[in-house]
């Protein structure tokens, strides 16, 4: 299992978890009030489960040739959607920043 942990505004929203499965977990941080990291996963559910990568956060991948030239530098699978996220966690449009959990 991966995980990525995911601030708004600098401030811990919440962990991110890859399983083995190929699903994904969003679990908000218990100490977290501030935006939600999506309007469609607001903070009032604390628990987001995802069959697949979570469609909010996919929507901060970059695409065309940005995504060619990341899988390229970064010897990525084109698939490897979570290890994409993390790659551009740090400059991903808006509030959010990602980072690998250690």
């Amino acid at each position: 299992m991966k995980t990525a942990r995911i601030y708004q505004q600098d401030q811990l929203a919440g962990i991110l978890e890859a399983r083995d499965d190929g699903s994904y977990r969003f679990t908000y941080a218990p100490e977290f009030r501030g935006e939600p990291v999506s309007l469609t996963m607001p903070t009032n559910q604390t628990v987001w489960e995802f069959p697949q990568f979570p469609a909010p956060l996919e929507g901060l991948l970059p695409e065309g040739v940005q995504l060619d030239g990341l899988l390229r530098i970064r010897k990525l699978d084109r698939r490897d959607l979570f290890g994409q996220l993390l790659a551009v966690g740090h400059d991903v449009v808006g509030s959010l920043r990602i980072e690998a959990a250690k």
